[in-house]
């Protein structure tokens, strides 16, 4: 399902049918980046559900002047948004590192490389929740879900050059917070 299927989408059209459709395309994507910015699995399953009904009930609204995932990201990042801003959340902020890993999938010849990659991949994830926020989803956005500048400005509603800045600080801040690990970890 693409954009153009969603433009021309009849007020009449089984919305349901469409909404379970975007649920099994892009629901695992939409839960993983709720994660990825709130880092608790219990936050990430109720922005996902709300993201949908949000979806569904905005389907006919849908203008086509994006692609469905940026707008669905752009719905799940406000969510997301809300929740950290939340009280409860501030209070209750904890992230288990075994969680980060379940969520890492890789391929490795040897238990070392296993391993070693882990531990990596471990540390790369504890270094990313470590950013602000906005940058932290950037970093997401264009790595992980592999979005284009535009797609990126559309999801979180600001301008492109306000995206490719706050990409070029995330890529600065993440190389010295994992310089500044790999020193200590070194000494």
């Amino acid at each position: 399902m693409d954009a153009h299927y969603m433009r021309y989408l009849a007020p009449g059209f089984d919305r349901a049918e469409v909404l379970e459709e975007l649920m099994s395309k892009y629901g695992e994507d939409v839960w993983r980046f709720a994660y990825y910015l709130t880092r608790r699995r219990d936050a990430a399953d109720d922005i996902a559900q709300e993201t949908f009904i949000v979806a569904y009930d905005r389907m006919y609204d849908f203008r086509g002047e994006s692609n469905i995932r940026s707008w669905l990201f752009g719905i799940a990042r406000n969510k997301s948004m809300r929740v950290l801003r939340g009280a409860f959340f501030r209070r209750v902020q904890t992230t288990d590192i075994r969680e980060l890993n379940e969520n890492i999938k890789g391929f490795a010849v040897s238990a070392e490389e296993v391993v070693i990659g882990r531990m990596d991949a471990g540390r790369v994830w504890r270094t990313v929740f470590r950013l602000r926020p906005k940058h932290r989803e950037v970093l997401l956005m264009a790595y992980h879900y592999d979005m284009s500048m535009k797609e990126m400005a559309v999801a979180l509603g600001i301008a492109e050059g306000t995206v490719k800045s706050r990409l070029a600080r995330a890529k600065r801040s993440m190389a010295k917070l994992l310089n500044r690990a790999g020193e200590e970890d070194e000494s």
